[in-house]
């Protein structure tokens, strides 16, 4: 129990670190054209990111599959583009439906691509390991809970935004995509392969 609760903080750690922001900017992403009303479609989005997430790290811990790091670490700012460019594209194209099977698929390999990201590290972790199925559920728990709460902090930006300050849905979501966008331009750069 002590080691599922070690990878739970772990798990936290890793998403809400500031130095690398890019999981929480996926997240932003993610929760930008959704509002509270539909809070659960968006949380549900983060779950099967979570699963995703965790299926790629136990994939590299077992040793099923390996990945080049550094092109993982460029497809990483590049999920975060395509979230928010597909955000600013609904809004232009004026569709009101979500897309959620698209988004739910998308989310997926998205979060198989940002646990490959970190499972190099994750394996150095797991090293000294023999059981390894409760510290990923550890870290799986620790993934889900700090993402809810960044999701729940978008929504009540979104809210305040919104319904206080009396900006527009679709203003809202174009200005925080681009914002969104712009942010992951050096990391493209940065971590360009080619």
């Amino acid at each position: 129990m002590q080691d599922f609760w070690l990878y739970t903080t772990l798990g936290l750690e890793h998403v809400l670190d500031f130095g690398a922001y890019d999981h929480i900017l996926f997240l932003a992403a993610l929760a930008v054209p959704f509002t509270f009303k539909r809070w659960k479609q968006v949380v549900v989005l983060a779950t099967i990111f979570t699963i995703a997430h965790c299926t790629s790290l136990a994939f590299s811990v077992y040793g099923i599959v390996s990945v080049d790091v550094g092109l993982i670490e460029f497809l990483i700012p590049v999920t975060i583009a395509f979230t928010a460019l597909f955000n600013f594209s609904k809004v232009i194209k004026k569709e009101h439906n979500t897309g959620i099977y698209f988004q739910a698929l998308a989310t997926a390999f998205f979060g198989l691509i940002h646990g490959f990201g970190f499972s190099n590290y994750f394996n150095m972790l797991m090293a000294e390991e023999e059981h390894k199925v409760t510290p990923l559920l550890g870290f799986a728990s620790g993934i889900e809970i700090s993402q809810v709460a960044v999701i729940l902090f978008a929504l009540l930006v979104a809210y305040v935004l919104q319904s206080m300050v009396g900006m527009k849905q679709r203003i809202f979501i174009m200005a925080m995509s681009a914002l969104i966008f712009f942010i992951t331009i050096p990391m493209l750069i940065e971590t360009f392969p080619f």
